[in-house]
C-alpha cells in the first residue's frame, strides 16, 4: 500500500462502523461496569488551569503537544497522563471528548495531548502498524517518550507516576509506549486498541482491526519483555477494531508479567464485563472491561468531541481510577 493510500484506508475502516467525519451515535443501554467508589465519586470542577501549546524537538523528530497544567496544585510533584488521539482528531478535540482536563483538575494531574502530523500520516493516525515504530527506538516511541521526559523536567511531576492512554491508533501507540518505555511510564489505558505487534504493515494492519491475526509472541514486537499496569476498554460492538483485539492487548500483558516472573492470579469477576489480575499483594496489574454493546468510541465522552459514545461507561473516570491506584 502506498503512504497516499493511507487516508483512503482509514477512511473505510471508519465509514464500516459508521464513525467517518462525526461522533458515533448509539442507543442508551446500561452500564456495564460497576459504579466507583465513594471516594471517587466526586464533582469535576471545571478546568480553569493553564492550557498550552508547546513543542519538543529532539533528534528522532519533532511534535507539538497541548499540556494541562490544574489550577489546583499540591506542595507535592503531580502525576502526568499523556493522551494519545485517534485517527481523524487533534489534541484539542481529544480534550474535549474524554474531559480529562476537568479530572485533572479535580484529581491534581498534568495531562498532556501529543499531535500527529499530517506529514507522518495522512489521516493522524500514530504509525502503531509500522514495525520500525514498534520498538524503543522508533521514531515516535522516542518523540513520545521525550516529550513525558521534557514536561517531567519542566515541571513538579512524579515521575514513578506517569501514564498512557489512548484511543483506537493511539491506544495501539500506547501499548507500544508501555512496553517499549517502561522505565518513563508506570502504566497504560487502551482504549479500543490493538496488541503491540499485530500487524507490521498497512495491509496486515486491516486484517489485525477486523481480528483476522492473532499475536502469538514470537516476535521482538510482540513479546512483551517488561511488565507493566495495563487498563483495557474495548467495545464487543466496535466494528472498526474487533473487541478479540483488546482480549490480545490483555493477553500480551499478562504474559508480560508470567515472564518477568510476576505471578498473577485470576480475581473474581467484578461483573460479566470485567476481567482482573492481581499480584500476592492483591493490587490490580492487569484489568479489562469488554463492554456490552461498546462500539468505536470513546465511551461516557462529551458529544462536543469526535469518536464519542455518551452513553455507558465513563471511560475517562475509569482511566483515572486505574492510574492513580498506585
Amino acid at each position: 500500500m502506498k503512504p497516499n493510500d493511507i487516508p483512503d484506508f482509514i477512511a473505510r475502516a471508519l465509514e464500516a462502523s459508521g464513525l467517518f467525519g462525526s461522533s458515533a451515535a448509539a442507543p442508551a443501554r446500561r452500564d456495564t461496569l460497576p459504579p466507583a467508589p465513594a471516594s471517587a465519586a466526586l464533582l469535576l470542577l471545571e478546568p480553569l488551569g493553564a492550557f498550552v501549546e508547546e513543542t519538543f524537538e529532539s533528534a528522532a523528530g519533532s511534535r507539538n503537544y497541548k499540556l494541562y497544567v490544574p489550577q489546583r496544585t499540591a506542595d507535592r510533584p503531580l502525576p502526568l497522563v499523556l493522551m494519545l488521539h485517534g485517527c481523524k482528531q487533534d489534541p484539542e478535540d481529544f480534550a474535549v471528548a474524554t474531559r480529562m482536563n476537568a479530572l485533572a483538575e479535580t484529581h491534581g494531574f498534568l495531562v498532556a495531548y501529543p499531535e500527529q502530523t499530517f506529514r507522518s500520516n495522512g489521516a493522524n493516525c500514530w504509525n502503531w502498524f509500522e514495525s520500525g515504530q514498534q520498538v524503543r527506538e522508533g521514531q515516535e516511541p522516542s518523540i513520545l517518550a521525550g516529550i513525558a521526559l521534557a514536561i517531567a523536567g519542566r515541571y513538579a511531576v512524579d515521575t514513578t507516576r506517569i501514564f498512557v492512554a489512548g484511543l483506537s491508533a493511539g491506544a495501539s501507540m500506547a501499548v507500544i509506549l508501555g512496553q517499549a518505555y517502561p522505565d518513563v511510564f508506570a502504566g497504560v489505558a487502551a482504549h479500543s486498541g490493538l496488541a503491540r505487534g499485530a500487524a507490521h504493515d498497512m495491509s496486515s494492519a486491516f486484517d489485525a482491526m477486523q481480528g483476522r491475526t492473532r499475536v502469538d509472541g514470537r516476535s521482538r514486537a510482540s513479546r512483551a519483555e517488561t511488565a507493566v499496569r495495563t487498563l483495557v476498554i474495548h467495545g464487543d460492538a466496535d466494528s472498526t477494531v474487533h473487541v478479540d483485539n483488546g482480549r490480545a492487548v490483555t493477553r500480551q500483558a499478562v504474559s508480560a508479567f508470567k515472564r518477568a516472573g510476576i505471578s498473577l492470579a485470576r480475581g473474581p469477576k467484578r461483573t460479566p464485563a470485567v476481567t482482573e489480575f492481581r499480584d500476592a499483594s492483591g493490587r490490580v496489574m492487569v484489568r479489562e472491561c469488554i463492554v456490552s454493546g461498546g462500539a468505536h468510541a470513546w465511551l461516557g465522552g462529551s458529544e462536543k468531541g469526535s469518536f464519542t459514545e455518551p452513553a455507558g461507561i465513563d471511560a475517562s473516570a475509569e482511566v483515572v481510577r486505574f492510574f492513580l491506584a498506585s
